[in-house]
């Protein structure tokens, strides 16, 4: 019997939109983070969802429409220190806080934004 991915044991694309959309509504009232964002989210909403969905086994969109995710050099332009990072995962684990996660998911999600987050930090 074949192994799920995290994508379908979580429900598919719909659990990283909503992840995402709880995310940035976080995102936008934080000091720190939101001046590195654009003003219209919409782009960075839909990118971060299609990363998450291509990375926990979902469809390729995101390497289809924007290539290689060189997440190390699309973040370089933006400090990501310790007070950055911090933020970031803040918001990220209440956006988790907002799912029903089986705790095998949640530890697994947990471990990859931890794991994500301090390797983008580049001061």
């Amino acid at each position: 019997m074949a192994t799920l991915t995290l994508y379908e044991r979580v429900g598919g694309e719909s659990f990283f939109v909503a992840l995402v959309d709880r995310f940035y509504d976080g995102v936008v009232a934080d000091p720190l983070l939101r001046p590195m964002y654009p003003d219209d989210l919409t782009d960075a909403r839909d990118h971060l969802s299609l990363f998450l969905i291509q990375y926990w086994g979902g469809p390729r969109t995101y390497s289809d429409t924007r290539g290689h995710p060189r997440l190390r050099i699309r973040h370089a332009p933006f400090v990501v220190d310790d007070a950055a990072r911090d933020a970031w995962l803040g918001h990220m684990h209440d956006a988790l806080d907002g799912a029903q996660l089986d705790a095998d998911v949640r530890e697994e999600l947990d471990g990859y934004f931890e794991m994500a987050a301090n390797q983008l930090r580049n001061t």
